[in-house]
């Protein structure tokens, strides 16, 4: 069938597993958001908003019932979300955001990966003058939006920055950021202007960067990539530039 078929087939594998590791942190957040405050979206606003994140990215409506479901029953494991921090090769701040059930089994498979690549874990907060937490909702730029109207009645939300971004598909999509307080905040403005959001997520902005080579660059994306297989893994932060 040729290289043509052989590069769809590896290009559709490689969409599928990141559609699973997708689903499976997305499921996490929904048993975590359950065991927090309920099953009910309507009076649960992390429920909602991981409901929310999960439609983004096409995880089926069964899924996601049978995630709300499975952390509802009273035997359902609950799950920790510690931060780990450290430098990577040639000095490259990492941060990551887990969700496990056993502690000792993440901190020491995180520890063996830093170690391996030749660097090291960190104590947690060592980082938080290069990485800030962040409140950053995503939604479509339709024709009918105007930004500059919209920047001003989002003001009172926590506004603190407003652009437009392409997203994998070359779409422009409106990016809203608060800070880490203003998220409930912002969130119910843009539920009141009926704004359609596609996601709404904390995240952390770089303060600053490490500039690196393409060599060691290409050495610290290879322990990143291994940081992410990692099933108890959420989310991965650098400021590798």
């Amino acid at each position: 069938m040729g290289r043509a078929f052989e590069f769809r087939k590896e290009r559709k594998f490689k969409r599928w597993a990141k559609m699973a590791v997708q689903f499976t942190r997305l499921g996490k957040e929904i048993a975590i958001a359950v065991k927090e405050s309920g099953p009910h979206p309507e009076s649960n606003s992390r429920l909602r908003t991981a409901i929310q994140n999960a439609k983004a990215v096409n995880m089926p409506k069964d899924r996601i019932e049978a995630a709300i479901k499975r952390a509802s029953e009273k035997d359902a494991k609950g799950y920790e979300e510690p931060v780990y921090e450290g430098y990577g090769p040639h000095g490259v701040p990492i941060l990551i955001e887990t969700a496990t059930d056993n502690t000792n089994r993440t901190v020491a498979n995180i520890r063996s990966y830093f170690t391996k690549a030749g660097g090291s874990l960190g104590k947690t907060g060592s980082l938080d003058f290069i990485f800030q937490r962040k409140s950053i909702f995503r939604f479509a730029a339709t024709e009918d939006l105007n930004l500059e109207e919209l920047e001003l009645e989002l003001i009172d939300g926590g506004l603190e920055e407003l652009y437009v971004e392409a997203d994998e598909e070359g779409n422009d999509i409106v990016v809203v950021q608060t800070s880490f307080e203003d998220f409930g905040n912002m969130q119910k403005l843009l539920e009141e202007k009926g704004i359609d959001v596609k996601s709404a997520k904390l995240e952390r902005i770089n303060l600053s960067t490490t500039e690196v080579s393409e060599e060691a660059s290409a050495e610290v994306m290879k322990l990143i990539d291994k940081i992410e297989e990692d099933d108890d893994v959420q989310a991965v932060y650098h400021n590798m530039v």
